[in-house]
């Protein structure tokens, strides 16, 4: 008897661990995996890369970190849309979303970007590593050029209004008030060019700083329309005096035209250059 009761009660422990331990396994089942390999954008593996798998739904994390051979692996996720956030230092941050079903095991490789230096922008190393001066100074120009850009980029609105305006600045139907509209928009022109012209010449130079690609255009094509913008409304002031004189445009001043066509063509193209990328 004493055997045979020792035999139930085995039994009946056997059958109580089974029942706790089903739904813990069915749980376990139910949840999904996420794997993968991290890279660079030559393919080469990024070791240990920080990854961090947001529940959407609840806004739990769950945190892993890739292997030496840029590999990971986050179990136990319930089903649901996560959002999966890789980081490595020298990469951006690269962020994407994944749906995962029950009890599903899914690859997802993720590709990591470079983040640009500013060796890469063709500042030497010292410069990197500045004092809080050269940062000041890099500030100060960055902020200056700003400026220079807008101011740019709002004069080729009077700038082309003067173009337009010019057909009718010059012939013999030319009109009192033509003359006067095409003559302040060439002011307000002019004005906001060496305003915008100012910011880029006085903006503290950065030794060492090698001038390329797009920049390198668009500071070639300020040798033809700085000159341009300054011959322009001194050939148009020749012109208008002599219209207003009822003479005909004659002389020197016959070349007002033709300059500023050919400044307002190297602005436009000046412009351009730093617009697109080569």
């Amino acid at each position: 008897m004493k055997q045979n009761g020792a035999k139930l009660a085995f039994v009946a422990g056997i059958f109580f661990l089974c029942l706790s331990l089903s739904p813990r396994a069915s749980s376990q089942d139910a949840n999904a995996t996420l794997s993968g390999k991290i890279t660079d954008p030559t393919g080469a593996v990024v070791p240990d890369a920080k990854i961090s798998v947001k529940n959407v739904a609840t806004g739990q994390s769950t945190e892993s970190q890739a292997s030496l051979a840029g590999l990971y692996s986050v179990p136990n996720l319930a089903p649901g849309d996560y959002e999966v956030s890789v980081s490595a230092e020298g990469f951006a941050t690269k962020v994407t979303k994944v749906t995962l079903s029950v009890g599903a095991t899914q690859t997802m490789n993720l590709a990591l970007q470079s983040v640009l230096s500013l060796g890469d922008l063709g500042f030497p190393v010292a410069q990197t590593q500045g004092s809080a001066a050269d940062q000041a100074r890099l500030d100060k120009r960055s902020h200056m050029l700003k400026i220079h850009q807008k101011l740019g980029l709002i004069d080729t609105f009077p700038l082309v209004a003067t173009v337009i305006t010019g057909a009718g600045a010059g012939g013999k139907s030319t009109s009192t008030n033509d003359r006067y509209l095409h003559a302040a928009l060439g002011s307000a022109t002019a004005t906001l060019y060496f305003a915008s012209a100012y910011y880029a010449i006085c903006a503290p130079k950065i030794p060492g700083t090698q001038t390329r690609g797009p920049i390198r255009a668009h500071k070639i094509l300020a040798w033809i329309h700085g000159p341009g913008m300054i011959l322009t409304p001194i050939l148009g002031a020749m012109a208008f005096d002599q219209k207003s004189k009822g003479e005909r445009v004659h002389g020197i001043a016959r070349a007002h035209g033709p300059v500023a066509i050919v400044t307002a063509s190297a602005y436009g193209a000046a412009i351009l250059a730093v617009t697109f990328k080569w």
